[in-house]
C-alpha cells in the first residue's frame, strides 16, 4: 500500500485528489495538510510514502517544504503540483529535491501512474522534459566557476560512469544511453544505480541536476 500526504492549501483541491486516489486499490490517503509548514508538523507524528506537494502556498510554500521534507530519515519522495508549466517555482523544488512534478488539470490515471512511478524509485519527469527543465534552470543561473570544487562523489565516478552520467544529462533513456555507449540496457540501470549511489542523490532528476550545476556538463552542449 502506498502512503499519500496531501499537501494544498485549497480543500476543493484535497478533496477532489482524495476521491481520485482512494479509488486505487493500492493507494490510500493517509493525511492532509494545508500548507508546507503544516505538512512539516504532520511528520512529527506521521509518516508516508509519497507527498503531492502544491507549490505555491500561504505561510511555507512547496519550494521550502521539499526541502525539508527530504532532509527527513527515510524520506518520502516529493510529487510538486503546479498551475503553471514549469515555473521558476518548479526549478526550485526540483533542485530541493522533489521527484517530478504534474499539472493540477493532469488526467486522473496520469496522477495514478506517476504516483505509483515515483514510489517504487524513479523520477517522475521524461528524459527530455529533464533536459527541458535543467537547461531552462541552468540558463537562468550564474556559471559556475572554473575553479569551482568538484560535488563529493563525483571524483570517485568511473570513466564509464561519467559518460553515463554525461548521457543522463543529455535527457536520453537508458535504451538511448546504452545504444550511444554499445552497451545492453541491463548494464546502463547498473551504471545508473552506481552513480545514484556515488553521488549520494535519490533519483536521475537530482543527478541531472549535479551534473549541470558541477560544469561537467553545460547547457546546449
Amino acid at each position: 500500500m502506498i502512503r499519500i500526504l496531501l499537501v494544498d492549501d485549497q480543500e476543493l483541491v484535497r478533496t477532489g485528489f482524495r476521491m481520485i486516489l482512494e479509488t486505487e486499490p493500492d493507494l490510500t490517503v493517509v493525511g492532509e495538510a494545508v500548507d508546507g509548514r503544516a505538512a512539516l508538523e504532520w511528520f512529527d507524528t506521521n509518516h508516508c510514502d509519497v507527498v503531492l506537494m502544491d507549490v505555491r502556498m500561504p505561510e511555507l510554500d512547496g519550494v521550502e517544504a521539499t526541502a525539508g521534507v527530504v532532509a527527513m530519515p527515510e524520506s518520502p519522495k516529493v510529487i510538486i503540483l503546479t498551475t503553471f508549466d514549469l515555473d521558476e517555482y518548479v526549478f526550485a523544488a526540483i533542485r530541493n529535491g522533489a521527484s517530478g512534478f504534474l499539472l493540477k488539470d493532469t488526467p486522473a490515471d496520469d496522477l495514478v501512474d506517476a504516483i505509483r512511478i515515483v514510489a517504487a524509485g524513479d523520477a517522475l519527469l521524461a528524459p527530455s522534459i529533464t533536459k527541458t527543465l535543467i537547461e531552462q534552470f541552468q540558463a537562468g543561473s550564474a556559471a559556475v566557476p572554473a575553479d569551482a570544487p568538484p560535488p563529493p562523489g563525483l571524483a570517485d565516478l568511473t570513466e564509464r560512469e561519467v559518460e553515463v552520467l554525461v548521457e543522463l544529462a543529455k535527457g536520453r533513456s537508458n535504451v538511448e544511453i546504452g545504444e550511444a555507449l554499445y552497451v545492453s540496457e541491463a548494464t546502463v540501470k547498473t551504471h545508473v544505480g552506481r552513480v545514484l549511489s556515488k553521488l549520494g542523490v535519490r533519483d536521475r532528476v537530482q543527478a541531472v541536476v549535479l551534473a549541470y550545476e558541477s560544469g561537467l556538463v553545460r547547457p546546449g552542449a
